[in-house]
């Protein structure tokens, strides 16, 4: 058994090396223990939580199904993780060799009431062996009604709302898109730089990324037009968010013209884009000027919906309202689903029939959805997401003070982001970012990329993410940043 001190912050690490894997204890730097002390094992309050590496990365049962995967599924899916996941709980994935990994993913933003909860398990358990498809359109059952409820009221904004339940975030964007035209009369829609809304045909003609989302696949939906965003790591130096959206208005009023714009479609903040945060101003600028121009402003919150920011929603961290919201991804609790809440003269305007699908708002998902809410509610995760932004933000600021290659750290609660470029420039550094993942992931830390350039970290840690458990992430991936952005340290 051999130990190793790290620091953390405050916190000093002590990595006890065993047989059976790693604990690390926690302690703060005034009470370090000399070389010969006996190191409390201060294990996270869960003992399940804990990284544990037993092979090398991938391993042979994972590599044996990457031969099967190869002969069966097309290579047009990619893959970013190249470990086959058996089981998972909490902020930690178990792979088919027995490692046991820290996920700062959370698989896209998806499991933020962390992997396999209890009460989400039963409420599934219990759905399915009642009866798992009717289809809503045909006979309609309690889950989906509590759903749209629950959705109703946790959204921004008082006032009277309806909603509508799919399967996907790209599905409730559609969506979205068909409402806004329908009740406006109106055809164009707007959106932005860097932004990402799915992989359908419309979504992808919202989309802003050509590799790998829109290449070839064209032609596309008719339109739609796209407008420059705040970015304000690469706007010009002291642009605040009001001249950004005066810079995008201009922008609209010229090349498309209020009158013909149905909604304006926006993510609060830009997930795959490169977790961007619009500066102060941006947001509530251009809801004015919707409000004026008779435009919908539509909020894409598919990824930054559910706590995730530290609040609800993140249109709520400047009090903007929208007319019509788009989620997804943690509503369902793992399960897909996802909805469009509206007010609900505009909801209530479209025809009937008009909004729908066989499998949109499946008894089961309705049924884990309604379990996650409980557990977002009880928990308090808006709360633990911004608990999680003050622990790890510190630290990231910090690695960006030590290293010129972080040209800016940026998020909000527990999205946060770390955008990679040739040092002392503004250049973007794919290559960078993506060894840095690859250097935690050989350490048993999954953490993913995003950004129109590659080149940005994303932290999509499960909110009930085990403290412990987070330092002990934040220490691998700073200890990764500083072996591949200063490899001579």
């Amino acid at each position: 058994m051999g130990r190793r001190l790290h620091r953390v912050g405050e916190y000093i690490l002590h990595r006890i090396e065993a047989d059976d894997g790693s604990i690390f204890g926690v302690c703060p730097p005034d009470r370090r223990p000399p070389p010969t002390a006996t190191v409390e094992r201060m294990e996270p309050s869960d003992a399940s939580q804990c990284r544990r590496l037993v092979s090398e990365l991938p391993g042979p049962v994972s590599l044996a199904l990457q031969r099967r995967r190869d002969h069966a599924v097309t290579t047009a899916v990619s893959t970013s993780v190249p470990l086959f996941i058996e089981a998972a709980e909490g902020a930690i994935l178990i792979d088919v060799d027995g490692n046991r990994l820290i996920d700062l993913g959370a698989g896209i933003a998806v499991s933020s009431v962390g992997h396999r909860a209890p009460t989400v398990v039963e409420a599934v358990s219990n759905q399915a062996a009642r009866f798992s498809h009717t289809s809503f359109m045909i006979n309609p059952y309690e889950g989906y009604v509590a759903v749209c409820e629950r959705l109703n009221a946790c959204t921004p904004g008082d006032h009277d709302k309806r909603s509508a339940l799919f399967n996907s975030g790209a599905e409730a964007v559609e969506n979205v898109v068909k409402v806004a035209r329908r009740v406006t009369g109106r055809q164009a829609v707007v959106v932005f730089d860097h932004a990402y809304h799915g992989r359908t045909n419309l979504t992808m003609a919202l989309t802003a990324r050509n590799l790998p989302y829109r290449d070839g696949f064209g032609p596309f939906s008719p339109e739609v037009y796209r407008a420059p965003a705040s970015y304000p790591f690469r706007d010009p130096e002291g642009m605040t968010g009001r001249a950004a959206a005066d810079r995008a208005i201009g922008l609209i009023e010229r090349q498309v013209g209020a009158a013909n714009v149905a909604c304006l479609l926006i993510e609060p903040i830009q997930g795959e884009g490169g977790f961007v945060v619009p500066a102060p101003g941006f947001l509530p600028a251009l809801a004015s000027w919707c409000a004026d121009q008779g435009i919908l402003l539509a909020a894409d919150e598919v990824q930054t919906g559910f706590c995730r920011t530290g609040r609800w929603f993140a249109c709520e961290d400047e009090s903007i309202v929208p007319d019509l919201v788009a989620t997804a991804k943690a509503l369902g609790g793992g399960l897909p689903l996802s909805a469009v809440t509206g007010r609900a003269d505009l909801m209530d305007a479209v025809h009937p029939g008009g909004l729908g699908g066989t499998f949109g708002g499946n008894p089961i998902a309705c049924a884990a959805a309604l379990a996650s809410i409980d557990l977002m509610e009880a928990n308090d995760l808006p709360s633990a997401a911004r608990h999680i932004e003050s622990t790890a933000m510190p630290r990231l600021m910090a690695l960006a003070g030590a290293h010129r290659g972080i040209g800016d750290v940026r998020g909000r609660g527990a999205m946060l982001g770390l955008e990679l470029v040739l040092p002392g420039t503004s250049e973007p550094d794919p290559s960078a970012a993506r060894r840095v993942v690859e250097t935690c992931l050989r350490s048993g830390v999954v953490a993913l990329t995003c950004g129109t350039f590659g080149n940005v970290i994303r932290l999509l840690p499960p909110l009930t993410i085990d403290h412990v458990l987070l330092l002990d992430g934040l220490e691998v991936l700073g200890s990764a940043i500083d072996e591949v952005l200063d490899p001579d340290r």
